[in-house]
């Protein structure tokens, strides 16, 4: 009965000071807030796949037919200088993605094995002249395993009747290598494209120097590569753009070599001076100059500290330690107790045997040495002569590829679940745009918001009573506070005051309340006039209570976070 008036004294408190609105207020924040992240966490349904209607030369969505267009390759792998011998033994299947899957019926290439070189091609209808035209190569590529050491980049190769599918290896000639790899420390999105010397006509691969970083990650990422013209070159991830530049400035070696080399006849003459400075050879040692002098000497006019204790050694055996029970002093000799330090030595300057320190000396100066001065014959730094370079040329257009009759992955890597989707190669950055849009832009949210309901939840601590709020739980709260009212109150009535004012100020509102309503009963019948006075009167000390206990509350803040914190150690 006791704790239902004072559950009724705490809620009447609680509702008439104001918390109820306060709390109103914070619920809705908090509501809001919580209906946020819940719409961040919820995963939307899953798009349906649908082929797309777009036309390019080539453009692979690994529909049911797609094995009339691929075809793996068992060919050996080509490892000159090197005694070991790798085929393609790894194996590839076309699936919907086991990891974070973002459309329904959306298939893609995937790399079965681990640890395994795979090798995989698709001739395109006829070839692809890049030659004064935008070319753009977009695909999709899902590490489903995650990608410790391996790639997951595709190549595009050199159109020529050599050309067999049956034999696609690391030898066979690409004009374009572009995707993610990694492994250790190296992550990276290549852009390597093979250049054709025009004096020559041998062929060398030009690579990005400063190549951007790949996405590793088990979601589904957008690599686009779009080589204009006017050779300029963009690389995007996720549709945005993450590189740009010039093939002719920005790849090693560079696409033209320098118009004059280094003559290789020319040698450096022999009485060629090219040492900047030397010691002055007039140079003599000055007569005081003492070499033998020492970097340090006694400070004798150090004294002793006055609290400096001579006769008490720096370390003594440890009180503490006691002789193993298992010793034996037959075998194991006499036991000593190990030392500690001298707890003695802590608070003074020192123990033990006092000596002069040593400090530096000031006549010291060390070996002797010329100092250096201009050297008056010095000629400068020598450089062979220039002249011109029997092999240069200039290429003005290096985006004028060579035409392009396949695509072909040839990869080695120890995580396996790769899948590659949704190829365009082509000339239009538009439809190549509408592509994503049509797939990566919609299954991708699905993959993120999946990816993000995955991770755990942090775990919930237990609630201090300080933390709790009426709107959330008022049963608890009234009976969380009332609890801690109760328990502080049985050793100091007035610290529970000071504690927990909720519930003193709303037994003070409640005793008031009855004397004043008892009080007007018994004299309504008598004199109206002093009802309402006595009325006013208990209004006004009902307020003043409320005053006075928020007063308390001010005082006792600090002490309250001790008393709650040690109440919820002993719940949790």
């Amino acid at each position: 009965m006791k704790f239902n008036v004072a559950a009724a004294a705490a809620s009447a408190a609680i509702l008439a000071g104001g918390v109820y609105a306060d709390d109103q207020k914070v619920l809705k924040e908090e509501s809001s807030s919580t209906a946020a992240e819940a719409s961040t966490k919820s995963v939307p349904p899953l798009p349906t796949f649908t082929p797309t209607k777009l036309k390019a030369p080539f453009l692979e969505q690994f529909t049911d037919d797609w094995e009339q267009r691929w075809k793996p390759s068992h060919a050996k792998k080509d490892t000159k200088g090197s005694e070991e011998e790798w085929a393609y033994i790894g194996e590839w299947a076309v699936e919907e993605p086991i990891v974070y899957k973002g459309m329904e019926g959306d298939k893609g290439l995937v790399v079965k094995n681990a640890a395994a070189h795979h090798a995989i091609s698709a001739k395109f209808p006829k070839k692809i002249d890049p030659k004064g035209k935008t070319l753009v190569v977009q695909y999709e590529v899902k590490l489903q395993g995650g990608l410790e050491c391996g790639g997951a980049y595709m190549k595009l190769l050199r159109d020529n009747k050599a050309l067999h599918q049956d034999e696609f290896s690391n030898a066979t000639p690409y004009v374009i290598m572009f995707g993610p790899d990694k492994c250790g420390h190296t992550n990276k999105v290549h852009f390597i494209f093979n250049h054709k010397n025009p004096k020559t006509g041998e062929y060398e691969e030009k690579h990005l120097s400063s190549a951007p970083s790949a996405k590793i990650v088990k979601t589904t990422e957008l690599y686009t590569l779009t080589v204009h013209p006017n050779n300029t070159y963009s690389i995007g991830i996720n549709g945005e753009q993450v590189k740009e530049g010039s093939l002719l400035e920005d790849f090693t070696p560079s696409v033209n070599p320098p118009k004059e080399i280094d003559d290789p006849k020319d040698k450096k003459p022999e009485d060629w001076v090219d040492e900047a400075r030397i010691q002055d050879p007039d140079a003599k040692k000055p007569d005081d100059w003492d070499e033998d002098a020492p970097y340090e000497i006694v400070d004798e006019d150090a004294t002793q500290p006055a609290d400096w204790l001579v006769d008490e050694p720096l370390t003594i055996p440890d009180p503490e330690a006691q002789k193993p029970e298992d010793w034996d002093d037959e075998e194991d000799g006499d036991w000593i107790a190990p030392t500690v330090p001298n707890p003695k030595c802590a608070d003074v300057s020192g123990c033990g045997p006092w000596t002069k320190p040593m400090i530096k000396n000031p006549d010291y100066k060390g070996k002797w040495s010329a100092p250096y001065i201009d050297n008056p014959a010095y000629k400068g730094v020598w450089a062979p002569r220039k002249i011109k370079n029997p092999d240069y040329f200039e290429d003005k257009n290096p985006a004028n590829f060579e035409p392009i009759g396949a695509l072909g992955f040839e990869i080695w890597t120890m995580q396996n679940n790769i899948l590659f989707d949704n190829i365009y190669i082509g000339h239009s950055v538009e439809d190549a745009r509408k592509l994503a849009d049509e797939t990566f832009f919609k299954k991708h949210p699905v993959e993120e918001a999946l990816e993000e309901a995955e991770k755990p939840k942090e775990e919930e601590k237990p609630a201090s009573p300080n933390d709790l709020k009426f709107l959330d739980d008022p049963k608890k709260y009234i009976t969380e506070k009332l609890d801690l009212f109760l328990t502080i109150a049985q050793r100091d009535p007035i610290e529970a005051i000071k504690f927990v004012p909720e519930i003193a100020g709303g037994i003070v509102a409640v005793l008031l309340t009855v004397l004043g309503l008892i009080f007007g009963i018994v004299g309504v019948a008598t004199n109206p006039a002093p009802v309402k006075k006595a009325a006013a009167d208990v209004k006004e000390k009902a307020k003043e209570a409320k005053d006075k206990v928020a007063e308390a509350a001010a005082t006792g803040a600090e002490t309250a976070k001790a008393e709650v914190t040690k109440r919820t150690t002993r719940k949790a």
